[in-house]
């Protein structure tokens, strides 16, 4: 299962191979803030719980044409989505550090630029 960075989505968002964002958490978070062109199928709560059904009977709603990339609040949760579209034949990778690394990219906040930096030097 891969994960992209911010700023690598960012540059694809503005390219013409455009990647589908789901963002999955809850309707109300999503109204809040999203990424521009993002869909939202609010399944975040049910895969929290283990239950991907939700998800499952959504995928009708997400292009199987493009690669997907899957946004929660953290990341943590969006994979268990990447998983569940990768078994189904998705290409989709979820976006690392979720809303809160993407926000922190975009805002070009301290706290994303020393993780980043340190993040160079991790294996």
């Amino acid at each position: 299962m891969g994960k992209i960075s911010p700023p690598a989505l960012d540059e694809q968002l503005s390219s013409d191979d455009e990647p589908y964002v789901l963002d999955i958490r809850p309707r109300t978070a999503y109204q809040r803030e999203h990424i521009d062109g993002s869909r939202n199928v609010p399944v975040y709560d049910d895969l929290r719980r283990g239950d991907e059904a939700e998800l499952r009977q959504s995928l009708s709603e997400v292009p199987d044409d493009r690669p997907v990339v899957t946004v929660c609040k953290a990341g943590i949760v969006a994979k268990k989505a990447t998983t569940v579209l990768e078994s189904e034949g998705y290409d989709a990778v979820t976006l690392a550090g979720g809303m809160r690394r993407w926000r922190g990219y975009r805002n070009g906040s301290l706290g994303y630029r020393l993780t980043s930096t340190v993040r160079r030097f991790l294996p």
